[in-house]
C-alpha cells in the first residue's frame, strides 16, 4: 500500500489497486533527476526518503519544495530538478490514476489534505523570505524542517537527512557564506548542534511542535 494511505484505517480497495500498477522510481542518495524522468506523471508520492525540488535561477538554484515519506507533490517542471538527499522511492501518479483516485470520495479527501500540506509548506517557506536577518531565516527554516521531518530524541529534535550549508542557502535565498556564519551563531547560542552530516535542534520538542 502507498505510504500516502498509511495512517488511514479503511481505504477503498479500488483506490489501492489503482496505485498498485503505477510506476515507481528508485532514486539513489545524492541523485538528481530532470522533469523528463517523470514524463506523464503530474504528481509524485514520496514512498520513502527525502527529496527536494530545485529551480535554476541564473547562477543560483533555489529549493522550491521539500518532501518526506508520505508526501504528495507536483512533479518538477522543465527548469527544475528533483534531488534525493537520501535513498528514496517515488510513485508516479499519471492523470488517469489521479482521476481514478479523485473519483473515490474518501480518497479524494486524503489527496486534498496531502496537497494542502504541501501548499502550506511552500507558503511557510515563502513567508520566511520576508525576514531581512539571515540568522532568523536559517533558524526558522531549521524549525520548519524539524516540525515536518524531525525525529524526537531525549536531547532535542534530530533531522534525519544530510544538510549542507549550500542546501540551506538554497532554501533561504542567501549566500552559502552567510548561512555558514548564521549556523555558527545559532550553534554558539545553543540552538543547534551538528551531528555528522545533519543537525539536532536543542530544547524541548513541544517548543518545536513536531508532527
Amino acid at each position: 500500500m502507498s505510504r500516502l494511505f498509511e495512517h488511514v484505517l479503511d481505504v477503498d480497495r479500488e483506490a489501492v489497486d489503482a496505485l498498485v500498477g503505477a510506476s515507481v522510481r528508485c532514486l539513489p542518495a545524492g541523485s538528481s533527476h530532470r522533469a523528463d524522468f517523470f514524463t506523464g506523471a503530474p504528481f509524485l508520492i514520496v514512498e520513502e526518503g527525502f527529496v527536494v525540488i530545485r529551480r535554476a535561477r541564473g547562477r543560483r538554484a533555489v529549493v522550491v519544495c521539500h518532501a518526506g515519506t508520505g508526501a504528495l507533490l507536483v512533479a518538477p517542471e522543465a527548469d527544475e530538478t528533483l534531488d534525493a538527499l537520501v535513498e528514496s522511492r517515488v510513485t508516479l501518479v499519471t492523470e488517469l490514476v489521479y482521476a481514478a483516485l479523485l473519483a473515490r470520495p474518501g480518497v479524494a479527501a486524503i489527496i486534498s489534505d496531502a496537497l494542502r500540506a504541501t501548499l502550506r509548506q511552500k507558503h511557510d517557506s515563502i513567508a520566511n523570505f520576508g525576514s531581512i536577518h539571515p540568522v532568523e531565516r536559517v533558524e526558522q527554516k531549521l524549525l520548519q524542517l524539524a516540525r515536518e521531518h524531525g525525529r524526537v530524541t531525549p536531547n532535542g529534535v534530530r533531522l534525519e537527512f544530510p544538510i549542507t550549508h549550500e542546501l540551506l542557502a538554497e532554501m533561504v535565498g542567501s549566500a552559502r557564506e552567510t548561512v555558514s556564519r548564521a549556523i555558527d551563531e545559532l550553534r554558539d547560542s545553543g540552538f543547534v548542534v551538528r551531528e555528522g552530516r545533519t543537525y539536532r535542534l536543542l530544547g524541548q520538542p513541544e517548543t518545536i511542535h513536531t508532527t
